[in-house]
């Protein structure tokens, strides 16, 4: 059996750490686990943006419309991803990480009536490329299978913590490539599963928002431990997405976090977008409108009119002009 190579850097020592006290704080509060509706909203993020990051051009409002079953404009096979993705991760804490006709099955739910080979390891070469360059050429495929065994067998008995193995795993499926298409979504989708089966409140995290955010990074993290055969530069690079995504969650109520609020006078969208930056906001104090575009997938015009409807109601003030405009928590002095 292979044995993947990887270094456990100070760095990721570190990150996990932070990571580990992060959840802490998140679990002491209760505050994630109760609220149902910011679970369903982080899902649906999580879909989208690892969608987009295949370049998917659905919005987080199309892609929740579609969930819900309203017509959305747009491509048939980009509206075939969502409800193919939406499939594959409501099926999430049902699949064993460990189990191989478990990945087929998830990658058949991801790629059904998209991929000729959906659920079925590729049965010919395969390249990525950037323009005409070649910058990975994928495993052998008459290797894939045995690859993706051996792998999984080295992770249902390697005694490394979950934070750092789903990461390698994540790398080996991207290093393999083992099917025609959806590498990079199963890679993601089998990194939360294996964080989900740790500890379930990875089953709702936005990670992908974070990577996609940070689009280029993963892609240059990539690239350095493929090069390199040292899965490290990514495993630092998805524990610091994880570790985002975790402080930008409200690990607070949203009625601590903003202490005179009334929730009847905001509509559902109104309150769903506030809980989407409140984790933020608490963290840092402030958010501009840019990033408020980047967690919400709102346009500018809509980040805006949230905004502004926040200042009115003396939950937010504003501070700066045009772009550099931000956004402060009014504190009750009281």
């Amino acid at each position: 059996m292979n044995t993947p190579a990887y270094t456990i850097s100070i760095k990721t020592i570190d990150l996990v750490a932070r990571i580990a006290e992060k959840l802490g704080e998140i679990r002491g509060s209760g505050e994630y686990s109760r609220n149902l509706r910011l679970r369903k909203i982080n899902r649906l993020r999580s879909i989208q943006s690892s969608l987009a990051i295949e370049n998917n051009t659905l919005t987080l409002g199309q892609v929740t419309d579609i969930i819900e079953g309203k017509r959305v404009l747009g491509l048939p096979h980009e509206i075939r991803e969502v409800k193919n993705a939406y499939r594959a991760y409501e099926y999430l804490l049902e699949y064993d990480p460990n189990k191989v006709k478990d990945f087929l099955k998830a990658h058949q739910f991801l790629t059904i009536h998209l991929v000729k080979e959906a659920g079925h390891f590729r049965s010919q070469g395969i390249g990525v490329f950037e323009g005409t360059k070649l910058i990975h050429a994928g495993a052998n495929y008459q290797f894939v299978p045995q690859l993706v065994t051996d792998l999984f067998s080295w992770a249902k008995k390697a005694e490394v913590h979950p934070l750092i193995k789903s990461s390698i795993v994540h790398f080996e499926i991207e290093y393999i490539h083992p099917f025609i298409d959806g590498n990079g979504r199963i890679g993601r989708l089998w990194q939360t599963l294996i964080l989900s089966k740790w500890n379930e409140l990875f089953a709702w995290l936005p990670v992908e928002t974070v990577v996609h955010e940070n689009q280029q990074s993963y892609y240059d993290a990539l690239a350095i431990s493929q090069k390199s055969g040292d899965s490290e530069s990514f495993i630092e690079f998805m524990l610091n997405a994880i570790l985002q995504a975790l402080e930008e969650l409200p690990s607070r109520k949203i009625t601590d976090i903003f202490t005179d609020i009334n929730t009847d006078k905001l509509s559902k969208a109104e309150l769903e977008f506030l809980e989407q930056v409140a984790g933020y906001l608490d963290k840092n104090g402030v958010i501009n409108n840019y990033r408020a575009q980047l967690l919400t997938n709102k346009s500018d015009v809509s980040v805006k009119k949230y905004f502004a409807k926040f200042v009115e109601l003396g939950l937010l003030e504003v501070e700066g002009k045009n772009k550099g405009r931000k956004y402060r928590i009014i504190k009750n002095e009281n």
